[in-house]
């Protein structure tokens, strides 16, 4: 069981600010623009701030505020933070490595701490839930399979909710709850090799943790999409699961969206002939019944796992005259899906192209996959040996260990976006698949920003290959085939104390997408290589966390693992400030309004969580 531990006093001094628990709840219903009140900022996923005290023109100005160490009491359990904190009524909240904690958000000071006895709370965030009909506001967030919730004013567990604050989910979810009226939604992630592991997502009651309804992502017999599951390859299946960070819904026609993942096992597909709905497939679904309203599938029969990894941002295209609610899904595969909200349907079109077929016996690709017509894709689909890293690009020493690298790999074979696993028969060498975007995939779980001041949509992502290939199991295995790889299996080479990718630069950076015409407006490198020579090192990095827009019109993301969170132009993509942070930056950031009249910018570093403000 959880502890009931709370380690501050209910009147607390905290750095210039008076703060009384007793009128805790008081600010809490007291929300403001200055608020962060959810993972992303808002139902609609946007990562957007209407705070525009930062501005272009002093950004340069930030210092750094305080912070606040996110490594447990006894430094043994390790943060490896991804958390983006929430800021509700002049109170911060957030997870450590174990525990959940109330802060002063001016000062970084404790208000109250609770910690998570026999396992640790989510490492990427809570939720709140504003209350109603005699339940105080609420904290919520998962440890395992546990959902918890604490009285937001004390820190104790609420205990009207489950058994003593706490419910057992079964599958366990690694992330943020998604908080809408009284319901609580919650994803999956899938346990690789357990038994009933299925991935659906699932809403709970936030007053009573009764279980309210369950969306099954394999569609079972009778339903929709069964019948794109061969024979019976959808009993049991693992995987399609609902992973994402956190959710978005629709707040006025109450429209939930699940991103759902790849079946598991991902690279062969053999057992499971046809397109294997609603795998890699945005579903949306109505919030308070989980009743299913359409979806679109962005691959047919994944053997990538190019799953889409966040929930799409959801925005307004406004354009002479007329209003379109729309979303902006991005996938790891590279590509960025924007879609009409209400309807499912591609606002710029998308065209089935064919696609390569796998030479793995009983595999079956599926013939073609969804290609947006705008915009292009935003993360390499392709490699060529016209993109081998020369030394001029970088370094005679990388271009000399990435040459060695293809050496000792051999022949290899990549036929462009969805390249299937090449097979290699009997143990034998041959053919070893490059693929683009690799397992990492290129936008990862950070997902779309939007800008409604500009109508632009922000997308990070990174250009990392992968290796592999298809061999024949081993005797008894469960399945037939099984994909193997080099070790390390990425097509980089490791300089120094850095890998470095093997294409050609840039190897990360952030697009601007213009959701009226569905054209890139502007791409910029983002990340820097210190171990290349000067005048070289400007060659983007790989990340997986998103950017913050505000109305000062900046852009911060500190995805990129050089351990920097940097300011760039909304309007044009231009660095305007950057600062060395104390860990890596590998989550989103997020702004807030101080009590003091100050607005401050807050990033996990690793573990320690960095808040900025003005000089």
């Amino acid at each position: 069981m959880a502890s009931h531990q709370t380690v501050i006093s209910r009147c607390v001094l905290l750095a210039g600010a008076v703060v009384f628990f007793g009128v805790v709840g008081r600010q809490i219903a007291a929300q403001s623009e200055g608020d962060w009140p959810m993972y992303r900022g808002n139902h609609a996923g946007t990562g957007y701030s209407s705070l525009s005290q930062i501005s272009a023109h002093n950004v340069s100005d930030l210092v750094e505020s305080w912070r606040y160490s996110l490594a447990s009491d006894g430094g043994s359990g390790q943060p490896n933070s991804q958390a983006t904190a929430i800021v509700i009524g002049g109170v911060m909240y957030l997870p450590a490595a174990d525990r959940v904690v109330a802060l002063n958000p001016v000062s970084g000071e404790e208000i109250w701490r609770y910690t998570v006895e026999d396992g640790a709370p989510s490492r990427r965030g809570v939720a709140y839930w504003a209350g109603g009909e005699g339940n105080p506001p609420r904290i919520i967030f998962t440890a395992g399979r546990r959902l918890l919730a604490l009285d937001a004013e004390t820190g104790l567990p609420a205990t009207e909710f489950g058994q003593s604050g706490e419910i057992d989910m079964v599958i366990p979810y690694n992330s943020v709850p998604m908080v809408y009226e009284n319901i609580v939604i919650v994803g999956a992630n899938t346990p690789r090799g357990a038994s009933g592991g299925i991935g659906n997502a699932r809403a709970f009651d936030a007053r009573s943790g009764d279980k309210i309804w369950e969306f099954s992502s394999v569609p079972q017999p009778g339903s929709l999409g069964h019948d794109s599951w061969a024979g019976d390859s959808w009993m049991g299946r693992l995987g399609a699961n609902a992973w994402p960070f956190y959710f978005t819904v629709d707040a006025q026609r109450g429209l939930l969206y699940l991103p759902l993942a790849s079946p598991i096992p991902f690279a062969y597909g053999g057992d499971r002939g046809g397109a294997n709905l609603f795998a890699n497939a945005l579903v949306a679904v109505d919030i308070r019944s989980g009743e299913y309203k359409w979806h679109f599938q962005t691959i047919h029969h994944d053997l990538w796992d190019h799953d889409p990894p966040a929930p799409p941002a959801l925005f307004n295209i406004v354009s002479d005259g007329s209003t379109v609610p729309a979303l902006g899904v991005t996938t790891k595969s590279g590509y960025l899906y924007i879609l009409n909200r209400v309807t499912g349907e591609p606002i710029f079109g998308v065209e089935e192209r064919a696609m390569p077929a796998s030479d793995v016996p009983g595999e079956q690709t599926f013939p073609t996959q969804p290609i947006p017509l705008r915009p292009p894709a935003l993360a390499r689909v392709s490699y060529d040996p016209a993109d081998l890293v020369a030394a001029a690009d970088t370094s005679a020493e990388h271009a000399a260990a990435c040459a060695e690298l293809l050496a000792d790999i051999g022949e290899i074979y990549n036929a462009g976006a969805f390249t299937p696993w090449a097979y290699r028969p009997d143990g034998s060498a041959g053919k070893a698949t490059l693929l683009f975007p690799g397992l990492t995939g290129g936008p990862n779980w950070g997902g779309a920003a939007f800008d409604p001041n500009s109508g632009y949509i922000f997308v990070f992502s990174q250009d990392l290959g992968t290796f592999g290939w298809m061999e024949d199991a081993e005797d008894g295995a469960v399945f037939p085939y099984v994909r193997r790889a080099p070790r390390p299996a990425n097509f980089d080479v490791r300089i120094g104390e850095l890998r470095l990718p093997c294409q050609k630069p840039p190897w990360g950076k952030l697009t601007a997408v213009d959701s009226v015409t569905g054209d890139v407006v502007w791409q910029q490198t983002v990340g820097v290589s210190e171990n290349l020579p000067p005048g070289r090192q400007h060659t983007g990095r790989p990340g997986r966390a998103a950017a913050l827009v505000t109305a000062g019109e900046l852009l911060f993301i500190a995805a990129t693992d050089d351990n920097r969170l940097r300011a760039l132009a909304t309007a044009t993509g231009e660095e305007l400030w950057v600062v060395k942070l104390p860990g890596r930056g590998n989550a989103n950031p997020m702004t807030y309004m101080g009590a003091d009249g100050k607005q401050y910018l807050l990033v996990s570093a690793t573990d320690s969580m960095v808040a900025y403000h003005l000089h």
